[in-house]
């Protein structure tokens, strides 16, 4: 009986729209004032981070594998595990000559560099002291204090995600020359989706724009492109839980509970004449379709797909971040 009902309240996740074509839909200028784009910045860069910097993929620091190597404002990071699978990170120079770090070995989960053999255990050692690490599951965060300059957090603002386990999860890194702050303009400006990125999204609607700080949230009706004429419609929210990081989360339609966090991380530091910053973009997708346990157990194959749709949007945002850089730093920016 119950199989029954629940057929009866299957619903599939496709829509079929009328045709139309890209310059027909409705301008959304006007609604995208620059104004609230830039208040809803400032509000964001506002709220503290606690000196955190996401890096990567937890599962680009794998145990048993070699040191990684990131920069984080102008900053060299190796990270590596244990063999228990702690994770370690430090400063990205051999304290004796200065040797990569990221180019040594992992040997029995000690890092052993590669010009004369010093072992670092990932304590103290004369004149190279650890870094903060955290790792959600998803993501590896770093805390910098020298890099931020805020009153240090014991733990990062992690957003809320689908239960552990109940999803599937893809993360996308690229590099653009712009701050942290021109990914997270583009971030909020939902208002751009369907012009920008007609090969993935239409039909898309901000129904309610932040209030204030109190209530500082995008709410956006938008369908997904699938392929022609089949969309797959939804509600999403778009917050800024801290200054390098927007938050989409679905709260209706299909794979409600769903995440797209982006993450921006300066590379360089703020001297630099040509800024350069990472945007490290985790999807967590969820379902409570009985099907998605298929999907769940084919995440090796999913995620190339899931990163290969990330970069294509990306590659299109980070030419609007990187404009929005380039008109800041010459006096030319709108608005």
């Amino acid at each position: 009986m119950s199989d029954r009902a629940d057929r009866t309240r299957w619903t599939p996740p496709l829509r079929r729209r009328p045709r139309r074509d890209w310059a027909t839909q409705t301008p959304t200028w006007r609604e995208a004032r620059p104004a609230l784009i830039a208040d809803a910045l400032k509000r964001a860069s506002a709220r503290p981070s606690g000196n955190w910097y996401v890096v990567g993929a937890s599962r680009e620091v794998p145990t048993g594998g070699g040191p990684v190597g990131r920069t984080v404002g102008g900053v060299e990071v190796v990270l590596w595990r244990s063999g228990s699978g702690e994770l370690h990170a430090g400063p990205g120079a051999c304290p004796h000559l200065g040797a990569p770090l990221r180019d040594s070995r992992v040997v029995c989960g000690t890092l052993v560099c590669h010009w004369h053999g010093l072992a670092l255990d990932g304590g103290s050692f004369a004149g190279w002291d650890p870094y903060p690490v955290h790792d959600d599951g998803v993501l590896v965060w770093v805390r910098l204090d020298a890099v931020g300059g805020e009153e240090p957090s014991e733990r990062p603002v992690v957003p809320v995600r689908p239960r552990a386990g109940s999803g599937v999860d893809a993360v996308f890194t690229a590099i653009g020359r712009c701050e942290p702050e021109d990914v997270i303009a583009n971030r909020l400006d939902p208002w751009h989706g369907s012009w920008f990125h007609p090969y993935s999204f239409v039909d898309l609607t901000v129904a309610r724009s932040p209030r204030g700080e109190e209530d500082d949230v995008f709410v956006v009706d938008v369908s997904f492109q699938v392929t022609g004429r089949l969309v797959v419609p939804v509600r999403a929210e778009f917050t800024a839980p801290e200054p390098r990081t927007v938050v989409m989360r679905i709260t209706e339609g299909e794979g409600s509970t769903s995440v797209v966090e982006t993450h921006a991380t300066p590379v360089t530091g703020e001297s630099a004449g040509r800024p350069r910053t990472a945007v490290v973009e985790a999807v967590v997708a969820a379902s409570d379709r009985r099907g998605f346990a298929l999907a769940r157990a084919a995440a090796p194959a999913l995620r190339p797909l899931m990163r290969r749709a990330a970069g294509r949007l990306w590659r299109d945002d980070l030419a609007y971040a990187e404009r929005r850089w380039e008109l800041r730093s010459t006096g030319r920016f709108p608005g």
